[in-house]
């Protein structure tokens, strides 16, 4: 089944298509950049059928030759749309971009998931100016961030911008499945909380709630993962100085309990520090607009600002 809103009869401006392992999200957004239509369907993965996937959902949104833009984990190449490592769809690599823009007659704009959700979200913030450098933290199964600066995503040398999940800096020194040992998505990820509190689904919002009222292990794992979660927003706050930096992921949906427990994590690292209290890291978090479709909406964006300037 597929789901379709806001449709009016119009096709213009450009299509975005996010596309994950259980599901595949698409949008049609107006020459104005308005969402005018949704669709949604179950993805299925190998080569192939994500093709297959993308072309459907593209050609119900329109039967125009818009604009195409690809949200996608693993490894992506903006450049040539080649996509490779997405184990959650059976891809070892793929000219993604390509194959689409071949037998839709378009052009197709490709970039990770991410980077898709993070441009796309950015939208939504308020008191944004459009120069403004904008963070988006993906506390989902894994841990990463999406940079955005005057509405276009960053990607640095070789596309691996933003992933800090994979920095060994936790003391607790769990596993990691990259190889190394505590790395910050161990402990500050949506599967990680899972995994340290499997007692409920989903278990953030149980593990604060046990904690605040007084249960000693809720209290200690809670303390674990708001640590992890501060040392994260710490370095993207410093080494990047956004605006705002934005949840997303599936921890966002728990909403502004989520963002009590973060900012009193960071209210504690800067008592007695005046370079962290001048900063107030804190003010510039906030919750992702989950009950909209930002990883589509972002990947119409980026295939938008990618095109060539008339």
């Amino acid at each position: 089944m597929n789901a379709r809103l806001h449709h009016n009869g119009r096709s213009q401006g450009c299509v975005g298509i996010d596309i994950g392992g259980t599901k595949i999200e698409g949008v049609l957004l107006d020459a104005t950049d308005r969402v005018i239509d949704v669709c949604r369907m179950p993805s299925h993965s190998g080569e192939s059928n994500v093709v297959t996937d993308i072309v459907r959902v593209a050609r119900i949104l329109s039967n125009e030759a818009l604009p195409i833009g690809i949200g996608i984990p693993g490894q992506v190449n903006c450049a040539t749309g080649q996509v490779s490592n997405v184990v959650n769809l059976d891809i070892e690599t793929l000219e993604l971009g390509e194959r689409v823009s071949a037998i839709m007659h378009a052009p197709v704009h490709v970039e990770n998931d991410v980077n898709a959700a993070a441009v796309g979200a950015a939208e939504f913030v308020e008191q944004v100016d459009g120069n403004a450098t904008v963070v988006f933290l993906n506390l989902g199964t894994g841990l990463a961030a999406g940079l955005v600066r005057g509405g276009q995503a960053e990607h640095g040398y070789s596309g691996s911008i933003g992933e800090i999940g994979h920095l060994p800096i936790d003391p607790n020194g769990f596993e990691c499945p990259c190889g190394q040992r505590g790395c910050l998505e161990t402990v500050a990820s949506g599967g990680a909380v899972a995994k340290l509190w499997p007692s409920a689904n989903p278990p953030m919002p149980d593990l604060i709630r046990k904690a605040r009222q007084g249960d000693g292990h809720a209290n200690d794992v809670l303390t674990m993962v708001a640590h992890a979660m501060g040392d994260t927003i710490q370095i993207v706050a410093q080494a990047y100085d956004p605006q705002r930096i934005i949840i997303g992921g599936g921890m966002a949906k728990t909403g502004d309990a989520l963002i009590e427990v973060i900012q009193a994590e960071l209210s504690r690292r800067a008592e007695g520090c005046r370079f962290l209290t001048t900063l107030d890291i804190a003010s510039n978090i906030r919750i992702a607009a989950i009950d909209q479709p930002i990883g589509a909406i972002g990947a119409a964006l980026a295939a938008k600002r990618a095109q060539p300037q008339s």
